[in-house]
């Protein structure tokens, strides 16, 4: 097993364990509403941000109790993105991580609760008390104050709503990427900004570069994104292949093409390498991070 897939195993694993606990110490737990909330943030996934949360917080020193927590935080957020994303009103999928979509397995009402809860309980676990210590409450609000902006109408929010205007509609380029950067990057350079700021000791100019860092690999993951819905298939994928094309929606692929959709991925991975080059071999988990997301063959 190389250093990576260990990584990546040990901190899935931990990811996983935390959200669990967590769960099962949230109210309703064992209600209905309970259910759809562990269906849809227990039920597989890559973890993808967390691991790019525990990866900063590793380059930038040591992984934290409030690392842990802002990693269970930004999953939450993101299954909660999932299961509104997939809803009849918003994309109307039916399949998601190669299971039924949450409003299929329980029920439309049901699904919009259960990523209610799920937005919600995610600002709960960060606000939680930890420590006590003064450096670590202060790093808590400003892990509540990151995640909030990537996750509204500053960020992914904002991104979800151009995205369903732009339906039948030719975006340029810059509408394109501007649109991503809100819709996918937020979240993303989120889970690297929360990872560092989770250690207490990040410096401004180790923020700066790790959020460049963070960027990059942002939009080259929607630009893969965009690739693998063409060249992929739905059993591979675990979700509908091609939906972007039946609904008409504008990708990096529609516009700039399939090769120049991956040279502007392969340049994307570039420019994430070099803003880490003042970094040492602490940082290598978020190169190989870089390279998963712009090499995903599954």
């Amino acid at each position: 097993m190389t250093p990576f897939n260990q990584f990546s195993q040990t901190y899935r694993e931990r990811v996983n364990y935390t959200l669990g606990e967590k769960l099962k110490q949230s109210e309703h737990y064992e209600s209905r509403l309970g259910e759809a909330m562990s269906y849809s943030l227990l039920g597989g996934g890559k973890r993808v941000r967390p691991l790019l949360v525990y990866a900063a917080a590793l380059a930038i020193g040591k992984c934290t109790s409030l690392t842990d927590t802002a990693a269970a935080a930004v999953e939450s957020i993101h299954a909660y993105s999932l299961i509104h994303d997939d809803l009849p009103a918003m994309d109307d999928d039916d399949l998601r991580r190669g299971q039924p979509t949450c409003h299929i397995k329980f029920d439309e009402a049901t699904a919009i609760l259960a990523g209610d809860a799920l937005q919600t309980i995610a600002f709960d676990w960060l606000s939680e008390t930890l420590t006590g210590n003064a450096d670590t409450t202060a790093a808590q609000l400003q892990c509540v104050q990151i995640l909030s902006k990537a996750s509204g109408n500053a960020g992914m929010v904002a991104g979800q709503a151009i995205d369903l205007a732009a339906i039948n509609q030719r975006l340029s380029l810059d509408q394109l990427t501007q649109m991503h950067n809100l819709k996918t990057g937020a979240l993303i350079t989120a889970s690297i900004q929360l990872g560092a700021v989770s250690t207490c000791n990040a410096s401004d100019t180790q923020l700066i570069a790790l959020t460049h860092y963070a960027k990059a690999i942002g939009l080259a993951f929607q630009v893969q994104d965009d690739i693998l819905d063409v060249t992929s298939d739905t059993h591979t994928l675990g979700k509908q292949q091609g939906a972007d094309i039946a609904n008409n929606k504008p990708t990096f692929v529609s516009l700039l093409g399939l090769e120049a959709a991956k040279r502007k991925a392969n340049e994307l991975y570039d420019n994430a390498l070099t803003a880490l080059t003042d970094f040492d071999n602490n940082a290598d988990h978020l190169r190989h991070l870089a390279a998963y997301i712009i090499k995903r063959d599954f």
